[in-house]
């Protein structure tokens, strides 16, 4: 055997070698792959079969880059010893021949084909070389892949290229000089990688020089040729190679000639500039090669003197400013390289370079400056030492700058700024200018806009402007902190220069990252006590006043960038001992309190009145402040600080609000009244009431020093108000012209009215009646209602509203007085809320949010006395009802107005009537109002409404209940509650039965039909506050008196208490968001309504339920439908009969209103409740009649959503109470008929005509006929009579009409179906009906065989006594001619076996028929039968086992395809469930007509046999146990190779079918392979992984059936799908190339090798050529091949058959 595989081993790699030229990529990958296994163990072999191939070259093999890459491999791969020579110089041969036969450079085979020479040349460098050399003179495609060879080399194996340089040099060089340009790059490149190598090399063996006299003179002759030739080119490309082989020539040329070469080669460089980056990168590269090889020289003094490197400097820096960036990688290669061109002339005149980068910094060129700036940052620290005396020179350079404005300058400048500082060059007043320029610059806004367009330099500039304003501001504030942070020498400049910083107008948005740092500085400070002495003795200090007022005002926005409300109080609790006495005391209490509040911003942003908030802390801070300090003349002086701080913020700023309120409150601790006068005419002067945010603070703040100075206040008020006066005239012109400074006048209006407003707010209670009545009774305030801009209307409204609430405040206080002309109030607030007719372009948030504080100040008017008149009340509910309808965005604001609108109707209720009848009135009088909306079909006007009730109810509850017994009780009782005689009047001292409403006066049946749906709505919340309005409802009725005459009974009492304890349960669930279910919670609600309503109550909600029915939510209709069935049904037997025929009347209008289906019937069955708790005739007469009205008067059958009284007779028709009733009053009509007793299209006829005279007549019939489909019992008991002959005939007409409908004819079918149908509608079978309806027009075969299986499946569960009539009436029929009667039969039949072991002798004679029939000429019938053979009843398969296993053996041989799948697929089944003994006479027959059919093209079918074949091997553990262990083995391999079949269902059948046989053979080891991964993937590796592992186990454990697996395998080949061929080959070489048994690998090994070889040279298919590759290698690595190593090709043999092969392809 191994002198055979060594026989056929060179064939094998020749296939392979061939198939690497596949036009599949897989097979060549594949091929590959192989080569490469066998070229570790054999590589001569593989070189030889390669070299064999490439000799035709490219013509004759189409993948010849594959042939040299394996062969590469291979000549790596050879041991030193195994080189030949000779056979090396033949390869290098065919390589060079190769890349010297085409013109074209750098193909994919030449490079292989270089790699391979390469390869050749780490063991024999010299041959190579010879190789090469020989071509050194051939045309110039031989040529530049030969210099391509060595360049290749010299950069693999620096080692062995050096040694031989001179050789290559002495070469190269003579045809250096006639290389045409297009070629020079690729000899450029090569001497580059050349000179690489020497480096290396030096590196290497650094005490080995690998240049000699002849080296360098050959190297300064191609230097020169490429300085003063070739880098004068044309041609860019030539250029920059050229340059590039020269960078790494400088360091290896003699030293003078590369002094002479400067003159010329440095000019080459920079002129590379002008290109892209790419170049520049390089250019740069050979640049710094150059400085440093000339400058940095240990043979002598530098070769270039400073004043020659001035343009290179120069060319150096604009490449900074280009490449500063560093966006991209070669942008930052490049500024890199260039710092290290600096730093190299640095090392050599650092002196000089100082100098030149110092004045390019004074020329003011910003792309020059900046770039200097830039190298002045790199190199500080790297020549610290040499340029220790230039620091008063760079620091005065630096300070010059400082003024510059371009961005990308003051960029670089800061950074350079923080170098300085690092290392100690910030000193003295020099180092405060440049701190104060880093705090300029954190001050930067992002809107900063450079005006660089307009100077020179444009193209520069936009590079340097890619810098942003917050780039900078970034690099400020990070090098600021860090020089706090990290540098201690830095202390005594910061501290207290810092402070300083705080004040400047300039730098206030800095001031954050200044606090900042103050805070780092006192936590890092080196002294303790030093740093507030330092503040107190420094000269130039800022004020602490000044501090102060300046800390606190910017303090405003708590959620300023970096945290700078947080930083301030840090810097306000250091410096406090600054101030006067005792603050200390009070900050380090409050100033961490603030600091909590500010600290969580995202909090923080969840209340929306957070500013409001904060701003109210911050003056109370101010204000404790104030009083801890006591000092008179520090507060005045605080108050002129805080006046000339007005300067430092914009008029639009917000700080200037909070300014003008810090000024207020300390004008409040003022006593010198002159003083307060001077300040608020200067608070006045300096806001800019335009702004409505400062218009707010200014009125704030004279709000709060009229708290103290309230006549200093009104005066300045009233003379602001007496100068905005203007003349008539000139107030007609403003109606004329809108540039009438109208928006002037509006902001002074509407400041006059906020400060009105704010001074009533804050002034003393007991001194503003009389201003008010004089503000108002002197009508000044209609001087402010002339505003059109929608913030000064706000304003003025606030104003009102805080008149108002002033009034109440002084009543809450103990001094009330009425607010006279609070109508014409009223009345100017609803008209300062209207659109104006030319405000069409307003803001619509800004109107929504003036009506909403306009709702509020009518609300607060309304509150105050006197009382509302009716007409002023209908005025403004008329005015404000319609907001509830506003859509709902935006939510904060609609919102606030909603709630607005809410609390004005709780108030207008409060304040209005006289005693509890007038609110009663007034109460309902709103609800009605509010109807429309809680009846919306919009959710958030349910919503809204709801909510307006329900709080409605609350105010109404608390002041009309109360001084009376709810249980009748006299005296004192537990139940008593107190009135509050007050709020009656006149009234007060008439009994509580005359002042409150009686329980009628509420309507409650109105209130609660509409209410009720509510509590089933789509909104959650909506449910929760309906419920508890109906809470409020009947808690409010309990509580009033009871009339005299009432015939309530107590036990009537004590259980509505009972039902409203339980409605409150439900509600206090809801409020806690208990998880319950919504239907429980609304049956709840009705159960306590069922008990709370009175007779007449429920009257009236029953007459009106058909609004409640019909409305828009369908949710909420179900729920009123259920809750009038809940209603009838507990209390209908209270109701008389006109109450009845007026309820069924509603219910019937809210059937015909609703057109959703469901609702429809929802809605008759609570008819049908009706009917079923009342009177039934009442009811069906009803409907009896309106059913007639409609026939007479409509076309009923095109009425919209079908015709309602139809769905009415369905609905009596399937009530199990109301069914027999219904019928036998339509029947007291008609008599009774049966449809099946007349023609088949009855059914279709049963509908009379529409035109009949006799409406009564119509109607009952269709009443009947209705009744008759929807399954009535009268329709039942009709077909019951004959249920078994009709249902056999309509399944046998199914098979007559479904073949019939495959002709064409669907009409037929189409009308069976029908009364098929109402057949299933009259018996009750739904279930059957549905099975009609969804696969009864399915004309395909199958689908109507498994429909009426469906059909039989139903009747047998449905009705298991009609079984045996139906089956002996379709046994008769397989006996009828026509053929689809019989396969209808046999359909219905083989489902009715499954029912049929009741008796014995029925089932006995059902298979005996069906058993003769399993050869019926139909094939049809015979797989029907079979198919019931089969399901014969388990308690029975012992008996009739043997008989049905006969018939399927039998018909596993059947002509018919797919009879035989049946068979398989019955077998299958009947398996699981059949003895041994019936199966073990047939086991073997059984396994060989399976393995037969594991064949079959049919992916079912060979499924199918191999699931079957595993669940047969369960039988196989008796007598026949050998015999069919023979089957078993046999069948094996072909288990093994369907795996991996194209059908997913075979490879699972497969699966579990090998691990059925592997635990029946009760071999352990054979379970471990099916129990991994590999087993059960379907990916094609893993699959081979499997493969080889279980080969290996077979080879183990079953060595005796070696033999027969590789028989199976190997007919395998031949298999018609190419899958199973591939399978097959990887199996049997796995097999082979683990075996050791020589008998086997004798008889199979040759056979197989032979068989790989052939397939993949003649095989179609992809897969199996792939595959082959894959196990060649497989067989060749296997120990079986291990005379491989010595193999070697017969070269003229091989070279013979390689040209007969090549012959016969072509």
């Amino acid at each position: 055997m191994a002198s055979g595989s060594s026989i056929m081993a060179p064939e094998a790699v020749q296939v392979l070698v061939s198939s690497l030229a596949d036009e599949s990529s897989v097979v060549r990958e594949a091929s590959m792959a192989s080569l490469k296994d066998i070229a570790a163990l054999n590589p001569l072999l593989v070189l030889e079969c390669c070299a064999v191939v490439s000799r035709g070259g490219r013509r004759r093999f189409g993948n010849m880059a594959g042939v040299f890459q394996v062969m590469a491999f291979g000549v790596r791969s050879l041991d030193r010893r195994d080189v030949d020579d000779s056979f090396m110089a033949k390869v290098a041969k065919i390589a060079t021949a190769e890349m010297i036969s085409s013109k074209e450079i750098n193909s994919d085979w030449q490079r292989a084909a270089s790699g391979l020479l390469v390869a050749i040349g780490s063991h024999l460098p010299d041959l190579m070389m010879e190789e090469i050399f020989l071509h050194l003179s051939g045309p110039n495609s031989a040529l530049l892949s030969m210099v391509q060879i060595l360049a290749n080399f010299a950069s693999t194996d620096p080692l062995q290229f050096i040694p031989r340089w001179k050789g290559v040099l002495s070469r190269i060089l003579p045809i250096l000089g006639n290389v045409r340009d297009v070629h020079r790059p690729i000899f450029a490149n090569a001497f580059k990688c050349w000179c690489q190598a020497a480096w290396q090399y030096s590196l290497d063996f650094p005490s080995h020089s690998p240049l000699d006299g002849d080296i360098m003179s050959f190297l300064n002759s191609a230097f020169e040729l490429f300085l003063r030739v070739w880098s004068a080119s044309r041609d860019l490309k030539v250029r920059v190679a050229s340059v590039e082989a020269m960078g790494q020539m400088v360091g290896l040329i003699t030293r003078n000639q590369l002094k002479a070469a400067l003159p010329r080669l440095i000019p080459t460089i920079l002129d590379l500039y002008k290109k892209d980056q790419d170049i520049a990168f390089l250019a740069t590269c050979s640049l710094h090669s150059l400085l440093s090889a000339s400058l940095l020289s240990e043979s002598g003094p530098p070769m270039i003197d400073f004043e020659d490197l001035a343009p290179i400097l120069s060319t150096l820096l604009l490449e900074i400013c280009i490449n500063t960036d560093g966006k991209e990688q070669v942008a930052l290669k490049t500024y890199n390289e260039v710092q290290h061109c600096f730093l190299t002339v640095g090392l050599v005149y650092p002196d000089d370079l100082f100098v030149f980068l110092v004045n390019k910094c004074r020329l003011r060129e910003e792309p020059l400056t900046f770039s200097a700036l830039c190298v002045l940052k790199h190199l500080l620290p790297r020549l610290l030492e040499v340029w220790h005396n230039k620091r008063p020179l760079l620091v005065e350079a630096v300070r010059s700058l400082l003024d510059e404005q371009n961005l990308g300058v003051r960029k670089a400048l800061s950074e350079l700024i923080v170098v300085m500082a690092s290392h100690c060059y910030l000193v003295g007043s020099s180092g405060e200018l440049f701190v104060e320029y880093l705090v300029r610059h954190c001050a930067l806004i992002d809107h900063y806009q450079s005006d660089s367009d307009d100077r020179p330099n444009k193209k520069f500039e936009m590079k340097i402007g890619a810098v942003t304003p917050g780039d900078l501001r970034a690099i400020c504030e990070k090098g600021l902190l860090l020089i706090a942070i990290t540098i201690p020498e830095m202390e005594l400049i910061l501290w207290p220069f810092l402070l300083k910083m705080i004040i400047p107008r300039t730098y206030t948005s800095a001031v954050a990252m200044v606090c900042r740092c103050i805070s780092e500085l006192w936590r890092h400070r080196s002294h303790d006590n030093d740093m507030l002495s330092e503040c107190k003795n420094n000269a130039g200090m800022p004020a602490i006043e000044d501090l102060f007022a300046r800390l606190v005002v910017l303090l405003h926005n708590p959620l300023a960038r970096g945290q700078l409300a947080t930083h301030i109080l840090t810097v306000l609790y250091h410096i406090a001992p600054l101030f006067p006495k005792n603050i200390n005391l009070l900050w380090q209490d409050e100033i961490p309190k603030m600091k909590a509040y500010v600290s969580d911003t995202e909090d923080l942003k969840q209340d929306v009145s957070y500013q409001d908030t904060w701003d109210d802390m911050i003056i109370n801070f101010l204000a404790e402040s104030l009083d801890v300090i006591q000092d008179s003349d520090w507060i005045m002086s605080l108050g002129n600080v805080f006046t000339k701080h007005y300067e430092l913020y914009a008029s639009d700023d917000e700080h200037v609000a909070l300014l003008h309120r810090c000024l207020g409150m300390l004008l409040q601790k003022v006593n010198d009244r002159a003083y307060v006068r001077d300040k608020i005419d200067w608070m006045y002067t300096q806001a800019n009431i335009a702004i409505p945010t400062n218009r707010l603070g200014l009125a704030k703040a004279m709000g709060l020093v009229a708290a103290s100075h309230l006549d200093t206040v009104l005066g300045k008020l009233k003379d602001i108000l007496d100068n905005v006066g203007q003349s008539m005239f000139n107030r007609i012109l403003s109606f004329f012209s809108d540039s009438f400074r109208t928006e002037d006048t509006d902001d002074i209006h509407a400041a006059l009215a906020l400060m009105y407003g704010y001074a009533a707010k804050y002034a003393p209670s007991t001194v503003i009646e009389a201003r008010i009545n004089a503000l108002i009774g002197t009508n000044m305030l209609s001087r402010l209602l002339h505003v059109r801009n929608p913030r000064s209307k706000q304003a003025v409204i606030t104003a009102i509203d805080l008149l108002g609430n002033a009034v109440i405040n002084a009543a809450e206080s103990g001094t009330p007085f009425p607010l006279k002309r609070r109508d014409q109030l009223l009345d100017y607030v609803l008209t300062l809320m209207r659109r104006d007719d030319n405000d069409g372009f307003a803001d619509y948030n800004e109107l929504l949010r003036t009506q909403a504080l306009a709702i509020s100040a009518c609300t607060t008017l309304i509150s105050v006395e006197p009382k509302l008149t009716v007409e002023t009340r209908n005025h403004v509910m008329k005015a404000t009802l319609g907001f509830f309808a506003v859509p709902n965005d935006p939510v904060d604001v609609v919102n606030t107005l909603i709630d607005n609108l809410i609390t004005l109707l709780c108030a207008m209720l409060l304040s209005s009537g006289e005693d509890g009848r007038n609110r009663a009135e007034l109460l309902l009088h709103i609800l009605r109002q509010l109807d429309q909306f809680v009846s919306s079909p919009i959710e958030y006007q349910r919503k809204r409404g709801c909510l307006a009730v329900h709080e409605m109810l609350l105010k109404f509850r608390m002041v009309c209940v109360g001084g009376y017994c709810a249980v009748g009780c006299r005296g004192i009782c537990i139940h008593n509650k107190q009135i509050d005689q007050t709020l009656y009047g006149n009234y007060s001292k008439l009994p509580a039965a005359l002042i409150l409403p009686s329980r009628e006066a509420l309507c409650l049946g109105d209130r609660v039909i509409m209410y009720l749906p509510r509590c089933a709505d789509t909104n959650s919340e909506v449910r929760k506050i309906s419920a508890q309005i109906l809470d409020q409802l009947f808690s409010i009725s309990l509580s009033l008196p009871r009339p005299a005459t009432s015939s309530i009974t107590s036990e009537d009492i004590e259980l509505s208490y009972g039902a409203l304890s339980s409605l409150e349960d439900v509600i206090a669930i809801l409020r806690n968001d208990t998880s319950i279910d919504p239907p429980e919670v609304f049956n709840r609600i009705v159960s306590s309504l069922c008990i709370l309503l009175t007779k007449d109550e429920l009257v009236v909600t029953l007459h009106n339920c058909s609004i409640a029915i019909c409305d828009k939510i369908k949710q909420s209709a179900e729920g009123a439908i259920q809750a009038v069935i809940e209603l009838v049904t507990k209390r209908g037997n209270e109701l008389s009969e006109i109450d009845i025929s007026r309820t069924t009347q509603s219910l019937i209008s809210a059937t015909v209103y609703v057109t959703d289906k469901h609702l429809r019937v929802e809605t008759l069955g609570a008819v049908s409740s009706m009917a079923e708790n009342t009177s039934p005739k009442i009811v069906f007469d009803e409907v009896l009649a309106t059913a007639e009205r409609d026939i007479v008067t409509k076309d009923i059958s095109r009425l919209r959503g079908g015709w309602p009284m139809q769905d009415a007779f369905y609905a009596f028709s399937q009530h199990m109470a109301l069914s027999t009733s219904f019928l036998e009053h339509v029947i007291s009509v008609l008599s009774q008929a049966s449809i099946f007793k007349g023609d088949m299209d009855s059914v279709a006829d049963s509908h009379v005509d529409s035109q009949t005279e006799d409406g009564m007549l119509q109607a009952a019939i269709l009443a009947l006929t209705a009744f008759f489909r929807g399954g009535g019992k009268i329709g039942k008991r009709v077909v019951e009579q004959n249920y078994a002959s009709v249902i056999s005939e309509l399944v046998l007409q199914l098979g007559s009409c479904h073949g019939l409908a495959n002709s064409g004819q669907q009409e037929p079918l189409r009308g069976l179906l029908t009364a098929f149908q109402a057949f299933c509608e009259c018996v009750g079978d739904l279930e059957m009906g549905k099975i009609l309806a969804r696969d009864g027009e399915l004309s395909e075969n199958e689908s109507w065989v498994n429909l009426i299986g469906d059909i039989a499946g139903c009747i047998s569960i449905k009705r298991p006594k009609e079984v045996q009539s139906i089956c002996l009436f379709l046994t008769k029929s397989l006996d009828r001619p026509h053929k689809n009667h019989r396969e209808a039969a046999a359909a219905a039949l083989s489902e009715f076996i499954c029912y049929s072991s009741g008796v014995e002798s029925f089932l006995e004679h059902m298979i005996e028929v069906l058993c003769q029939h399993v050869f019926d000429e139909s094939s049809t019938v015979r797989r029907l039968c079979l198919r019931g053979l089969v399901k014969v009843p388990s308690v029975n398969i012992l008996k009739y086992a043997t008989q049905v296993l006969g018939v399927i053996l039998a018909l596993l041989d059947d002509s018919d395809e797919s009879v035989q799948l049946t068979a398989v697929s019955c077998l299958l089944m009947f398996l699981e469930s059949s003895p041994n003994d019936a199966v073990e006479p047939i086991l073997l027959n059984l396994a060989v007509r399976l393995r037969n059919l594991q064949a079959s093209k049919n992916a079912k079918m060979r499924a199918s046999s191999f699931a079957a074949f595993g669940v047969l091997s369960n039988y196989g553990m008796g007598a026949q146990r050998e015999a069919f262990l023979e089957q078993v083995h046999a069948a094996i391999p072909h288990v093994v190779l369907h795996l991996h079949d194209e059908d997913v269902s075979v490879r699972q059948a497969c699966r579990i079918t090998l691990k059925r046989v592997c635990l029946m053979m009760e071999s352990e080891e054979l379970l471990a392979p099916v129990n991994t991964h590999s087993f059960l993937s379907d990916h094609r590796s893993n699959y081979e992984d499997f493969l080889r592992d279980i080969a290996k186990h077979f080879i183990q454990y079953l060595p005796s059936r070696i033999d027969t697996y590789m028989a199976s395998t190997v007919q395998a080949f031949d298999a018609p799908w190419p899958i199973i061929q591939a399978n097959a080959v990887y199996f049997s070489s796995s097999i082979l190339s683990l075996l050791d048994d020589p008998h086997v690998l004798t008889l199979y090994y040759t056979q197989v090798f032979g068989m790989l070889v052939g397939k993949m040279s003649q095989s179609p298919a992809a897969v199996v050529r792939a595959t082959c590759s894959a196990a060649l290698g497989l067989l060749l690595k296997s120990p079986n091949s291990c005379s491989l190593s010595s193999v070697r090709l017969d070269r003229v043999d091989s070279a013979r058959r390689s040209h007969d092969r090549e012959s016969s392809r072509s």
